[in-house]
């Protein structure tokens, strides 16, 4: 009848236990010539032999419905509330924390587009950060293969890595540190025919080892009006700052000409400590977060330096030059 009216499974149980229990008491306690005792089978072992079997079918039961839930597959997680997917709160918290950052500042990182021209010493501590601190997407753009020499500063390729393009071993090292981020490699040159790729980027990073590079890519980021973070090294030495005209001078403001042969010589030329790459390719990671979020004071308008040998940094203040070339008409 229970069942027929829709009553819950335990109130029709616990009815018919209370039954039972009440036809065990009867037993029990009435004589045995009892009327009432014959009428309902006049022997207590048999209720009780009833009881048990009932029992133990219950508990079967139950110890099946439990095994059938552990084999069930979880059902899929809710969709996370926000910008933010599963795992990413407790994975940038201690960003959240910071009170020049927070939740809003983050939110930027997560929908941030940079383009890092190099995957070499400066591009590959600058690309790991940037993955690290949440940035959603980071283009990189490199020709070359990863080279034994590589291995002792370029600390985004392995040894597994050698003979793979650059920008694949770069890809699959930062999909192994942030999963939410999302790489895309282009393996070729930065020249006339690539450089629009830059438009298409909301912030560039410029670690290559060539003058000709740096030229075209803040020529590029002039003409599309992009913010550059441009830095070098050498030897002992570092070199950084922020471009982005007309706030700013640009790199050929800075810098309008080429070194004589000699006077710059690359990495492969004049040797290169081996921490000094990560120093400088992580303030290039640094300044990329505080200009997408907006803390502090960046380096626009000022040119930093870091002597290793020595251990010292200096900042100068650069200014534009009204008749440069590239970004006199800047606007």
């Amino acid at each position: 009848m229970g069942w027929a009216l829709g009553t819950a499974k335990l109130l029709r149980l616990g009815a018919i236990a209370m039954l039972w229990a009440g036809v065990v008491l009867v037993h029990l306690t009435l004589p045995d010539e009892s009327a009432l005792r014959a009428s309902i089978g006049g022997d207590a072992r048999t209720w009780g032999a009833v009881g048990v079997l009932g029992g133990l079918a219950l508990t079967y039961r139950a110890a099946l419905a439990a095994l059938r839930r552990r084999a069930a597959p979880p059902p899929p997680p809710a969709p996370p509330s926000g910008p933010f997917a599963a795992g990413e709160l407790s994975r940038y918290s201690r960003h959240i924390l910071l009170r020049e950052i927070g939740g809003a500042g983050q939110a930027r990182l997560k929908t941030a587009r940079v383009l890092v021209v190099g995957a070499g010493g400066l591009g590959a501590p600058a690309m790991m950060y940037l993955a690290a601190a949440g940035v959603s997407t980071i283009g990189v753009i490199d020709d070359d293969v990863v080279e034994e020499s590589n291995l002792s500063r370029q600390i985004i390729h392995s040894p597994d890595a050698l003979g793979l393009p650059k920008v694949q071993s770069a890809k699959e090292t930062l999909a192994a540190l942030n999963p939410f981020c999302t790489v895309l490699p282009y393996r070729r040159r930065m020249d006339n025919e690539t450089q629009s790729l830059i438009g298409e980027y909301d912030l560039i990073l410029d670690g290559s080892d060539n003058m000709a590079t740096r030229y075209l890519v803040n020529a590029a980021c002039v003409a599309a009006g992009k913010p550059l973070i441009s830095a070098a090294l050498t030897q002992w030495e570092g070199q950084i700052s922020l471009y982005h005209p007309p706030q700013t001078p640009c790199y050929a403001c800075i810098f309008p000409q080429a070194p004589e042969t000699g006077l710059a010589p690359a990495c492969a030329e004049a040797g290169v400590l081996s921490p000094l790459p990560g120093v400088i390719g992580a303030m290039m990671a640094v300044e990329a977060v505080k200009h997408i979020t907006g803390a502090g004071e960046g380096l626009a308008g000022r040119l930093m330096m870091y002597d290793a040998l020595d251990a010292q940094v200096r900042s100068i203040k650069i200014a534009r030059n009204p008749n440069c070339p590239v970004c006199a008409t800047a606007h």
